[in-house]
Formats: C-alpha cells, sequence, structure tokens
C-alpha cells in the first residue's frame, strides 16, 4: 500500500463516500433532534467538517457515544461536538460542545448521513444496457451499464439500477429505489425507497413440488413478490415468490446478507432477519419480529408480534407475540439456560472420581 492510499484510510475514506457540509452545531443538532449543550470553555463554536470515533476525533469532528464501556474514550476525546445521552453530560470534556439525545445512535446516524448523504441519481440508460421498448423508465433514473430491463416493467423516478441487473416482465418499482449490480427481480412489485444489495434473487420459484409415480412433478408458483416502502435487502438474499398468493416483506423491514424467504412468507412492519437465517413457506411474522442469525423456521407456522428469535435457533411451532425463544427445539430464554445449567451439572457429576475413591471412570 503506498503512503497516499494510507493517508486516505479511515473513517468516510472520500474515494467512496461523497461529503457534504461543514455544519455548525445548530444545524446538527437540529438534523439530530438533539439539544444542543455549548462547551464550558467559552469561545466561538467553529464549523464541524466530518465524524470520527472518540479516540481519533479533533476538534472541528462530531464523535458519539452509545455505550458505557466506552465512558473513559469520552473524557479524554479532542471531538469538538459529541452525541450522548443524558446520563453522559457530566464526562462531556470542557472544551466540546454537547447534543443530548434520548436516542443517541439514533441522533449519530442523522448526523452521519448529512455529512455524508446518498449520491443521487446521474439521470440516463447506459450504452451497454438493454429496455425493452414496452419498459416504462422514467428520465430521471439511473441505469447502468449491461442492466436488462425487460417487456413491460416500470421504473419509477430517481431509481438507480446498477450494472449487470435483471428486471424482469412486469416488475414494478416505485421511487426512488436503489437495485445493487447482479441482482435479479421478476414477479415483483416493489415500494418507495427499497434498497436492493448486490446478487440479491427476488421473485424466482418457490420450493414447491407434488409426488407423481414417476417422481417429483413441480408445482407452478403463480404468486409474486411485494416488498413495501422502506425495505432493505441484503446481498446474496433470497426471496422466493408465492404459489398462490403472494411473499409479502413489510413495510420497513431489514433483512440481511444470506437470507432465505420461503413462498407465501409474510413478514410484517419493521421486521429483522439476520444472516443466514431461513424462513420457510407460508410461515407468518408479525410486525416487529427478530430473527437472530442462522434460525430455522418450519412453514405454516404464526410469530406474533415483537417476539424474538435467538441465534441458531430451531423454531417448530408458534410464537407468541412479545416471546424470547432460543434452542432447538425453541423454548423460551429462561427454560434454555436452566436446562443448559441441569445439564452442565450433570456432565459435572458423572465424569468426577468413582465412589470407591479410587478415581477409576
Amino acid at each position: 500500500m503506498t503512503a497516499q492510499q494510507t493517508s486516505l484510510s479511515g473513517t468516510a475514506d472520500p474515494r467512496f463516500f461523497t461529503r457534504s457540509g461543514p455544519f455548525d452545531a445548530q444545524a446538527l443538532a437540529d438534523a439530530a433532534g438533539a439539544t444542543l449543550v455549548q462547551p464550558k470553555n467559552a469561545g466561538v463554536v467553529p464549523q464541524f467538517s466530518g465524524i470520527a470515533p472518540l479516540q481519533n476525533a479533533g476538534p472541528h469532528d462530531v464523535s458519539f457515544l452509545d455505550n458505557r464501556r466506552y465512558a473513559h474514550l469520552l473524557e479524554k476525546t479532542q471531538a469538538g461536538l459529541v452525541i450522548i445521552a443524558p446520563a453522559f453530560a457530566d464526562k462531556v470534556p470542557a472544551h466540546s460542545a454537547a447534543l443530548v439525545s434520548s436516542a443517541p445512535y439514533l441522533a449519530w446516524s442523522r448526523v452521519a448521513r448529512l455529512f455524508h448523504p446518498r449520491d443521487p441519481a446521474t439521470p440516463g440508460i447506459h450504452p451497454t444496457a438493454y429496455v425493452d421498448d414496452t419498459a416504462q423508465v422514467d428520465p430521471s433514473c439511473e441505469i447502468g451499464p449491461f442492466v436488462v430491463v425487460g417487456p413491460r416493467a416500470e421504473i419509477g423516478p430517481r431509481c438507480i439500477i446498477g450494472s449487470h441487473a435483471a428486471i424482469g416482465q412486469g416488475v414494478q418499482l416505485a421511487a426512488d429505489c436503489r437495485i445493487g449490480s447482479h441482482v435479479t427481480l421478476s414477479h415483483a412489485v416493489i415500494g418507495e425507497r427499497v434498497i436492493i444489495l448486490p446478487g440479491a434473487r427476488i421473485g424466482q420459484d418457490g420450493f414447491g413440488f407434488a409426488v407423481g409415480p414417476q417422481g417429483f412433478e413441480t408445482v407452478p408458483q403463480l404468486g409474486r413478490v411485494v416488498l413495501e416502502h422502506d425495505v432493505e435487502i441484503g446481498a446474496n438474499t433470497t426471496i422466493d415468490r408465492g404459489s398462490v398468493t403472494d411473499t409479502v416483506i413489510g413495510a420497513g423491514s431489514r433483512l440481511d446478507n444470506l437470507v432465505q424467504i420461503g413462498h407465501n412468507a409474510k413478514l410484517g412492519r419493521c421486521c429483522i432477519v439476520v444472516s443466514q437465517a431461513g424462513i420457510s413457506g407460508s410461515t407468518v411474522l408479525e410486525d416487529f419480529v427478530t430473527v437472530a442469525a442462522q434460525a430455522g423456521l418450519i412453514g405454516h407456522i404464526r410469530i406474533g408480534a415483537k417476539a424474538r428469535i435467538g441465534a441458531q435457533c430451531g423454531v417448530m411451532s408458534d410464537v407468541e407475540g412479545g416471546a424470547d425463544v432460543i434452542g432447538s427445539p425453541a423454548m423460551p430464554f429462561r427454560e434454555f439456560f436452566r436446562n443448559v445449567a441441569v445439564l452442565r451439572k450433570l456432565a459435572k457429576k458423572a465424569s468426577g472420581p468413582a465412589e470407591d475413591g479410587s478415581g477409576s471412570k
């Protein structure tokens, strides 16, 4: 690595991230929805030009603290402005202004987005892209190299379609969607501000077959995938279209990389599904459900609102709303850890010395 490459490394490398600003403290407070507290040492509050972690920040940087274990870094930081919860207000250095918020991480997100907004679409269709004559592409869209837009597809205002993406016949995208490179979309209706990261496969055949006298026979998959407004889909995630009803991902939901959603599954609003989790066909997640990494849910079950499914959990029956479950088969957290404790005691007893004192096992 050259000296030039090294000097450009770090937070928000300008080779990769758009930068805006500078901003004064009040503008940042307004963006964050936080209360501005001026520094204890009197002086003119400077303009702030970027964001940085507590240990690296300088007088023109904004930083934040949301975890008590890093409070010692707050006391030593050189940041000109820090975003904090009320509980940390007494630890802010005298030279630093503060943005006090009951949700400091949310405030930090808003400030970071102000400094580093998403790049807008650059209107136009790349010469190597293919757009069918019957497709409708809004003039404000950006269509990248080697994109294919199929017959009767509709792409709404300000969408960005990355290189080598394939938008299938009849697919509809509403305004301000961002489709990553090598994404394939078919049999899909997509709402506004949906983000799909590279390599995702949306709307392919579900895993449906019947058993006949000569072997398996594929069952036609005649539904769609519906992604509601503000959904984000991670890289290399797959969402099967429905068999006779739609597969639906509710508004505001977030799917991590490498997630599998089976046909006819329905996720409510603001669900979270973490990497390598799999949700089988016709399973329903109500609003605000969290499914942790590598969990597996069988088909035709219902997970109640605000339930939390632990990592590597095997869910084989309905889960009540608000429940926390873990293990395989899934069980309540407390029951699971009681069972673990009992098993440890039994294992320790079984591996202990023999009753005759000989030590033989």
